[in-house]
């Protein structure tokens, strides 16, 4: 039986970390199956995962293959019950859409073929520039009802709960992401219809007259309405849109969830994939939560998935991974864990160009933020590549392949299409177990956190769908896009992070705002925000909130209507705003408590009056006030109302004012260094570092302005991350602290890996502890330390042998 319970995943009542890697079967040799299990398992993991292509598995309607009688590669069946004689479990990830680079995104060619009303269109009845479908048209559902009818009766009989090795669906994948990129939502007759139904629920029918000049109810008012807005309610329509895409696509998966109960898949969770990253940078991530969270919060037994394309994490990049691990656990359910199915691994070279090299720290740095911010399940993405075969009938498009990267795929995989390792193999597979090690460890352990939580509001993130020719829409999507991500993201999050600040998010759109959870909040706004949040924060503030505010005090609601609760109750009058420009060096100066710094170049300010507030930023030339501090309440807010630079010393300040102080610190004067701490009930914790630049750092940590692991200087090498125990017991030997990191554990030995020019490991124990003639031990009773005479680049290992008298 799998369970999701308090943000862990049970399997048989026990905590589990997933550990996977996606191997598609299709694309291998059948008589290659075991030799790249056997690379992923040597790797350290217990579970694969695997798309199951429709386009493969039906090229003709109705001659459906899943036992591989035309072709021994597709005989699913097989290559499940191979994962389970290698003693690996099985997520399936049946689509309908698979993605994979696939053709058509992985539908048969017959399925366009036969339902063509199913192809959107969008702006201005144009066609769609992607394969995407209406998920709800009654064409495809049937066609697809009949796929999943097929691939169920495979997976079914072989689910965990029965006794074989399946523990997760997959319900379709990356579900509204290429109308989302294309900027094309799906507007035909079917969809146009269906959100005039919608229209009238949620508004009524007086408002809806009100809202549109159009007839929802006549087919071609609708049509030339929503496809061809006028500016008067472009502004509604982009906000109702995409609010009736959510519900459209929750319907969808929750379509798609009963199909599969129908035949049989019972107690196992149903995963629903996260689109969004890309470039190296999350600022679009939110926006795939923003639109599926519908989908997977609405009932218990779903579990998001993310899609982590991050490439190499930076100095540049950190804050992004940080935040949007913590939006998707902010919108969800109690139960609900992080976990993520399409997780960056491999070397980059992505076109087989080498033209994006990445470092072997890539993966195992993402690996190990998204551990330490809790995630359960990682599935690396791709592990293994393959081969594109040729489908019959040929669709005669150029090569006949199943997918458009030609023969090859997955060039960038740690283990390449003929099964060779690559330079990112090793340090993953070290990674991947050095966490099996002490995965009954991080299996229930939650990060610790500052009384600080960063604000989340998804409906920022809401702007997917907007008319080409709407200044209104690309008004209201270019603020929140300068002021939902890079502003408050380059700056203000990173200056937390290197401050040493923990932190989760909350939604504050769609929960309670509770001053005893969230007793500080730090918020990157835009000068939109809905009349409900305004008011939400400002009764916040009242009982006694304290808010550190980042980007433009709200003039305007959602739709661009004026709405300045939140400004009235910070007792702040928006008097405009200057920009810099092409001869106008916009400076600011600091003043009260900010006070002194050096002026700073700007590119934005918005100033107020504010005669009761205490300013910290002025504008230089005009004295305008663009930063200030006030009372509201029994609360406090610190607004920062301009693109101010990353001073790590002046946010720290901010939020140590409003109450929040960082337990963690170092001494480092280079920054740099991520660093946050993980602990579970029994008290055993972690200290989770990575050192983001390419050269070593020397240090030492402090909590609550305490010395850990005695005060010693630790030193994190160029580009290495670490996870230092603290408090952990194993049997009857406790490790008070070590400086190495935990390798591996057996009942007589745990191994360490040296991370210092000298490791020491402070240990309890009644039993005798057995090492080589590279350490000593000094004994300061109760704790014996063992302490390394090697640097760590002379040694792999340190082996901590322990034995009882009783042992022999």
């Amino acid at each position: 039986m799998i369970e999701l319970r308090d943000k862990t995943i049970l399997i048989d009542g026990r905590p589990r970390l997933v550990l996977s890697g996606e191997v598609h079967y299709f694309r291998l040799r059948r008589e290659d199956w075991q030799d790249r299990l056997a690379k992923l398992k040597a790797a350290g993991c217990n579970t694969v995962a695997s798309y199951i292509p429709w386009l493969c598995h039906e090229t003709v309607e109705g001659r459906i293959n899943l036992d591989g009688h035309s072709r021994p590669e597709l005989d699913l069946g097989a290559f499940i019950d191979l994962c389970r004689a290698n003693g690996l479990w099985f997520i399936a990830r049946p689509g309908p859409f698979v993605m994979a680079e696939m053709k058509n995104e992985g539908l048969p060619y017959w399925v366009y073929e036969k339902h063509p009303e199913i192809v959107p269109v969008g702006w201005d009845g144009k066609p769609a520039t992607t394969h995407t479908v209406d998920y709800l048209a009654p064409g495809f559902l049937d066609a697809a009802r009949r796929w999943y009818d097929a691939v169920m009766a495979v997976i079914a009989p072989r689910l965990q709960p029965g006794g074989g090795n399946v523990i997760a669906l997959q319900l379709d994948n990356e579900i509204g992401m290429l109308s989302w990129v294309s900027n094309c939502p799906d507007l035909t007759e079917n969809v146009l219809a269906d959100f005039a139904v919608w229209l009238k629920a949620h508004h009524g029918p007086e408002a809806l007259r009100r809202r549109y000049p159009f007839d929802p109810d006549a087919p071609e008012a609708r049509r030339d309405g929503i496809r061809s807005p006028a500016e008067s309610y472009a502004p509604a329509l982009m906000r109702d849109l995409g609010h009736y895409m959510r519900d459209r696509f929750a319907r969808y998966v929750a379509t798609l969830r009963t199909w599969a109960e129908d035949a049989g898949i019972r107690g196992i969770p149903f995963v629903v994939n996260i689109h969004g990253t890309g470039g190296g940078r999350g600022f679009g991530f939110p926006i795939g939560i923003s639109q599926l969270y519908p989908s997977y919060t609405q009932d218990a037994g779903y579990l998001s998935g993310s899609d982590i394309y991050f490439g190499n994490l930076t100095f540049d990049n950190f804050q992004d991974l940080y935040l949007c691990n913590a939006f998707m656990d902010a919108v969800h359910r109690p139960e609900q864990p992080l976990a993520s199915m399409e997780f960056e691994c491999g070397d980059g070279n992505y076109g087989n160009t080498y033209g994006n090299r990445l470092d072997p720290s890539a993966a195992d740095f993402k690996a190990r933020m998204c551990l330490a911010q809790g995630a359960r399940l990682i599935n690396y993405y791709v592990f293994t590549g393959g081969c594109n075969y040729k489908l019959d009938p040929p669709p005669q498009d150029g090569d006949d392949r199943i997918a458009f990267t030609g023969e090859r795929h997955g060039f960038a995989a740690p283990v390449d299409p003929e099964g060779r390792l690559n330079y990112s193999y090793p340090r993953l597979a070290n990674l991947t177990r050095t966490v099996a090690a002490v995965a009954d460890k991080l299996a229930t352990m939650k990060e610790e956190r500052d009384k600080l939580a960063f604000g989340f509001i998804p409906d920022y993130f809401m702007t997917e769908y907007r008319h080409p020719a709407s200044a209104a829409m690309a008004e209201i999507v270019r603020n929140l896009e300068a002021n939902r991500g890079p502003g408050a993201w380059e700056t203000m999050a990173r200056a937390m992070l290197l401050g040493g600040y923990r932190f989760g998010a909350v939604d504050i759109q769609n929960r309670p705002l509770d001053v005893e959870t969230t007793p500080v909040l730090a918020l990157g706004s835009a000068r939109y925000m809905d009349a409900s949040i305004q008011r939400k924060l400002a009764d916040w503030l009242s009982i006694g909130g304290g808010l550190l505010l980042y980007g433009e005090v709200p003039q305007y609601g959602m739709e661009g209507e004026p709405c300045t609760v939140l400004a009235e109750a910070l007792g702040a009058e928006i008097s405009g705003v200057r920009q810099a420009g092409e001869r106008y060096f916009l400076s600011l100066a600091a003043d009260g408590w900010a006070a002194p710094r050096p002026e700073v170049r700007t590119h934005f300010a918005q100033t107020f009056a504010a005669p009761s507030a205490r300013a910290l930023l002025r504008v230089c030339d005009t004295g305008e006030i663009c930063g200030f501090e006030t009372a509201v309440g029994k609360g406090r807010a610190i607004v920062i109302a301009t693109a101010y630079p990353c001073d790590i010393a002046l946010f720290r300040m901010a939020l140590e004012r409003l109450g929040a102080v960082a337990a963690l610190r170092h001494d480092c004067r280079d920054h740099g260094i991520f660093m946050t701490s993980t602990a579970n009930a029994a008290g055993e914790r972690f200290i989770h570092l990575l050192n983001l630049d390419g050269f070593d750092k020397r240090f030492r940590l402090y909590e609550h302005g305490q010395p850990l692991f005695g005060g010693r200087e630790i030193e994190l090498q160029a580009r290495d991350g670490v996870m230092l125990p603290l408090a952990m017991r194993f049997g009857e030997v406790k490790i008070e602290y070590a400086t190495a990191e935990i390798a591996a554990v057996t009942p007589d030995c745990i191994e360490f890996r040296p991370t210092q020019r000298l490791d020491v490991i402070a240990v309890e124990t009644a039993r005798e502890i057995q090492l080589s003639s590279h350490y000593e031990l000094q004994q300061d009773s109760p704790t014996t330390y063992v302490v390394s005479l090697r640097p760590a680049q002379l040694h792999d290992r340190i082996t901590l042998r322990h034995e009882s008298a009783s042992d022999g």
